[in-house]
């Protein structure tokens, strides 16, 4: 599994990068009322998703490999992890809803519109996270006392 660990940080940017452009899907889908944008907008949402629980998957894994947590460390993966976890439940709810919404053919401009608000919500999720991950990084290396190439 630590395997799984290792892989974490370059799994990670994946769920980012469909998740962060999902909502200019929605916008999309919305300012041009084409079905190709709300596919893609689901196709978006889909593989983010997917990608959200591989990423806390990982993540955990990488958690338990690492031994030596110091306080300040430990605090930020608190919160690294809380809101990775708030960000991999808000958009699996948000992609249930979208199929929901889709399979009862309830897709117009003013779900889209909710749609497209919420998951502007679930993009500050992806920011928190990934702000916490990047200080989490930054505090181990410094714990771990580990030169980087560039640092030399």
């Amino acid at each position: 599994m630590e395997f799984l660990a290792h892989i974490h940080p370059k799994i990670v940017h994946f769920p980012i990068a469909f998740l962060l452009m999902y909502p200019l899907m929605e916008l999309l889908a919305l300012v041009t009322k084409k079905e190709f944008y709300s596919k893609a907008a689901s196709l978006f949402l889909i593989i983010g998703t997917l990608g959200a629980f591989f990423a806390v998957f990982t993540g955990n894994q990488a958690f338990s490999v690492i031994k030596n947590w110091g306080k300040d460390s430990l605090y930020i993966f608190n919160s690294h992890q809380t809101f990775a976890n708030i960000t991999m439940w808000f958009f699996t709810g948000l992609l249930v809803l979208r199929i929901y919404l889709t399979i009862k053919k309830k897709i117009n401009q003013k779900t889209i519109i909710i749609l497209f608000l919420l998951s502007l919500l679930g993009c500050y999720f992806v920011y928190q996270t990934g702000n916490y991950g990047g200080k989490l990084a930054k505090v181990k290396i410094r714990e771990l006392n580990i030169k980087l190439p560039l640092a030399q």
